[in-house]
């Protein structure tokens, strides 16, 4: 149990939990966003389109309502809205993931002198040139 304890810790205290908890917070608004964003400014135009048939609301009707039953229908519609949240979500993370790996492109760049290396790839790069000059004067003497 001591171990168990001493592992959590471990987690929260290295700020893994508090990044997962950001993440999870951000992740939930921007979910607003989209839903928002996907329901208000695309979906009107898209009706617009339809004749003004509002696209979550189409279904295809398997068997109408009775007095004793429900209506069985699939409801393609709101699966269109749902795709089109997924696109923009997905597209939005593409852009923003390829943004970071830029960025971590030219920080792990020991050549690039506008951002600030990371000590580790400054440390690799100087072990390289002094490997390079060693393997010259080696060639040098023979």
């Amino acid at each position: 149990m001591a171990g168990l304890i001493q592992e959590f810790k471990n987690f929260a205290v290295k700020g893994n939990m508090i990044d997962m908890a950001v993440g999870i917070i951000i992740g939930t608004a921007f979910n607003n966003v989209v839903n928002t964003l996907v329901k208000k400014v695309v979906m009107p135009p898209l009706s617009l389109m339809t004749d003004d048939v509002n696209l979550a609301e189409r279904k295809y009707v398997l068997k109408e309502a009775t007095e004793t039953n429900s209506e069985v229908a699939i409801g393609y519609g709101e699966l269109l809205e749902v795709m089109v949240d997924f696109l923009v979500i997905a597209f939005t993370i593409f852009v923003v993931i390829k943004v970071i790996n830029r960025y971590k492109r030219k920080a792990e760049d020991p050549k690039n002198k506008t951002v600030e290396t990371p000590k580790d790839i400054e440390l690799l790069s100087n072990i390289e040139r002094l490997m390079e000059e060693q393997n010259s004067m080696l060639k040098n003497r023979q």
